[in-house]
């Protein structure tokens, strides 16, 4: 797809560390699949991986984790 981003690039199948904060919560997400643009490295990641994504720093944060580094695998 063409970057929304710098409006040049387009984006290719990759792999990215993605940090999350919630709730005083910092979670490092590390391998997660996604489009990377070529041209200015902004990232995206499809439904099925952001609500992953989100449903794995949010039963972080209620389980009291200040800090964790993780390998991504779908919740």
């Amino acid at each position: 797809m063409k970057c929304p981003i710098c409006k040049h690039g387009d984006t290719q199948a990759g792999i990215a560390s993605i940090t999350l904060e919630r709730d005083g919560s910092t979670m490092v997400f590390k391998r997660v699949p996604a489009e990377i643009c070529e041209n200015c490295g902004e990232i995206y990641h499809d439904e099925k991986v952001t609500h992953s994504l989100l449903v794995q720093a949010d039963q972080a944060a209620k389980g009291g984790v200040e800090i964790d580094v993780r390998r991504y695998a779908v919740a």
